[in-house]
């Protein structure tokens, strides 16, 4: 399989044909992502200068690489929560390490092709994740948005955003006459706003645009024309300034137990983002599919560099894929060169970056964490049950509570509960009827050795001399634990007196196929064999 996807990535995915398609898409991704890398590396506690770093890797090296022609990877805002908490813990200069040991945590499962199992994370726990992901950006941002800091933890930043939100409405006396929190407030409403509008109105070849340039153009115009006295983008003049490697004697301290579960924490939160964007991704374009496993091992690489450089971690991006995606391109060209512009411009051009307010960035990172919060997925969810809602709502309440991880974790541990408690649950109703000697067992759900103890009491309580009845054509599983049960109490039940019918439904086949180790010749001989003085018709045994 592995073979027919690249044979079929150079078949019709060539370059120089599709040139002029990837050009001009790698073009619109680099104006969408460059204000991206800059927010993004804001709302993790660092210099924007980081987040650019991480996008010109995503795009030279991962695109090159990497198993999903069509992704764009880069500085992801899934992952701006957990590196602040990071570097506050550890400060930033370890923070490095810890995304370096990301990577090669990443190379390491790609190698293993342990991509797959990745994906086999529940739904549910995926959908909360990057709820409270988005919830926790969008009430971090909001401060930023009004040139304030934030508060500490998620569940501080939520509380005290009607203080930011009276900040940002104070326009004279008290604490705004000496500040710029109103002044910041119009930006980033002015921000969110044109972006609303944008993704409302705009048609036809103005879809092309992306809506967060648009926004942040006309902010940093109007800041710029009305001068006013707001927080800027600061740009160190020489790029290579943002480069801070590890010492040599640091990496000792990566052989500490807490540092090893952060660092997964990082390449579990990456791997699971890039792989869900590039399974959405192959499902909106008709080119060459994505190689999990490569895509792993490609991220991996980009993570250990960005680790090595003091960059932010990074993974597939959903914006930016989608964006490339529907501007046209055609091979990972696009995705290559969009790295190459964010390289040219910053080194060109710093000082422009130097014009766009804090709190337009801030404001697009509010509005890209309200785009993250999907609670209609518990409609959806509800199909399943509402056991999958309660989990997508508790994954969430954990994240912004406690920390992400643990609601991570916490949301895996309840579905693989579900899952015990789904193959456990076993409805076991008798009914007796004196007069024709004759006693009813009807199971329901899944026979399993969990739920053995209960059938044994069940089928043992029932009168030796009587006619008993086990009805198994409900049952949406039944183990061999059980099978094996009931065929010798079959034998201790004749011998006393009684009779026992067995109406199996669809699983009687099965159960004797998988006895036999698929012999179907034979398992129908044990079957008859059983069961061969019974008197009922067809469907029983």
């Amino acid at each position: 399989m592995e073979e027919i996807n690249i044979e079929s990535e150079k078949a019709s995915g060539s370059f120089l044909p599709n040139f002029s398609k990837d050009f001009l898409a790698s073009v619109v991704v680099f104006i969408v992502a460059l204000p991206l890398c800059m927010g993004i590396a804001i709302a993790s506690g660092v210099d924007p200068a980081k987040g650019i770093l991480t996008g010109i890797i995503g795009g030279l090296v991962v695109s090159a690489i990497g198993g999903s022609p069509l992704q764009v990877s880069g500085p992801a805002a899934g992952l701006a929560v957990l590196v602040l908490e990071l570097i506050r813990e550890y400060g930033i200069e370890k923070v490095g390490l810890i995304i370096f040991l990301a990577g090669l945590i990443q190379i390491a499962a790609g190698l293993s092709r342990f991509a797959p199992w990745f994906r086999a994370v529940p739904p549910a726990v995926i959908h909360g994740m990057l709820s409270g992901i988005g919830l926790l950006i969008m009430a971090a941002q909001f401060h930023v948005m009004v040139d304030d800091s934030p508060k500490g933890s998620g569940l501080q930043n939520i509380m005290s955003i009607p203080m930011a939100v009276y900040k940002g409405l104070n326009w004279a006396g008290g604490e705004s006459a000496d500040t710029t929190h109103h002044i910041a407030a119009i930006l980033g409403v002015l921000t969110i706003t044109l972006l609303a509008l944008w993704q409302r109105f705009a048609r036809g070849k103005m879809r092309v645009l992306p809506g967060s340039l648009v926004a942040v153009i006309t902010t940093t115009v109007v800041a710029y024309c009305f001068h006013m006295t707001v927080h800027y983008v600061s740009i160190p003049d020489n790029l290579l300034g943002a480069i801070a490697p590890p010492k040599p004697a640091d990496f000792a301290w990566l052989f500490n137990w807490n540092v090893f579960f952060d660092a997964v924490a990082i390449a579990f939160i990456a791997t699971a983002e890039t792989l869900l964007t590039c399974s959405a991704i192959d499902k909106i374009h008709t080119g060459p599919r994505t190689n999990f496993d490569r895509e792993l091992i490609g991220q991996g690489v980009g993570n250990t560099l960005c680790g090595l450089i003091g960059g932010l971690p990074m993974t597939g991006v959903m914006v930016r894929s989608g964006v490339n995606v529907n501007a046209g391109a055609k091979t990972r060209m696009s995705a290559w060169l969009h790295g190459l512009w964010i390289l040219i411009f910053v080194a060109a051009f710093p000082h422009m970056l130097e014009l766009i307010p804090t709190s337009a960035l801030a404001a697009l990172l509010v509005f890209t964490g309200f785009k993250m919060i999907n609670f209609k997925i518990i409609d959806e969810l509800k199909v399943y049950g509402r056991s999958e809602a309660a989990i997508y709502v508790i994954t969430i309440i954990l994240i912004v509570c406690v920390d992400l991880l643990t609601g991570v974790i916490a949301g895996v541990i309840l579905s693989v509960a579900k899952l015990l408690y789904i193959f456990s649950r076993l409805d076991i109703k008798i009914a007796v009827s004196p007069h024709k000697n004759r006693t009813d067992v009807s199971l329901k759900g899944a026979a399993t050795f969990l739920s053995l103890p209960r059938i044994a009491e069940a089928i043992e309580s029932v009168r030796p001399d009587t006619e008993l009845h086990v009805h198994l054509e409900d049952l949406q599983y039944i183990d061999h634990a059980c099978l094996d049960t009931m065929m010798g109490w079959d034998k201790q039940h004749r011998s006393t007196g009684g009779t026992l019918v067995m109406d199996w439904g669809t699983l009687g086949g099965t159960a004797f196929k998988e006895r036999r180790g698929g012999d179907r010749e034979l398992a129908t001989r044990e079957f008859r064999a059983v069961h061969s003085d019974e008197p009922e018709a067809s469907g029983h045994s």
